[in-house]
C-alpha cells in the first residue's frame, strides 16, 4: 500500500514539477502558463483576466496544494537525505 501511496505522490508532483526546482526555473514555466492562459482571456476562451489575482492565486496554489504534496512526499522518504 505505501509504494502504492508514493507513486500516486510522484505523479501528483510530476505535474508541477517546475514548483519544487530552482527559482529561475519555477519562473520560467510560471511565466508561460501566464502568457498562455492570458493568451486563452484575450482570445475569449478564457472568462477572467489572469492578471487580476495571479499573484494572490499563486500563494494559494502554494499554500494548500504545493506545501502539503511536499510534506507528503517527505514523509514518504522520496527525497532521501536531502530532506533533512
Amino acid at each position: 500500500r505505501k509504494a502504492t501511496i508514493v507513486i500516486e505522490h510522484l505523479i501528483q508532483a510530476s505535474d508541477v514539477a517546475h514548483t519544487m526546482q530552482h527559482w529561475h526555473i519555477y519562473r520560467k514555466w510560471n511565466e508561460r502558463l501566464f502568457q498562455e492562459m492570458y493568451r486563452a482571456w484575450q482570445e475569449g476562451r478564457m472568462d477572467q483576466d489572469p492578471s487580476l489575482n495571479w499573484y494572490k492565486g499563486e500563494i494559494g496554489f502554494f499554500d494548500f496544494y504545493i506545501i502539503p504534496l511536499a510534506k507528503k512526499l517527505k514523509e514518504c522518504g522520496v527525497f532521501g537525505v536531502s530532506s533533512e
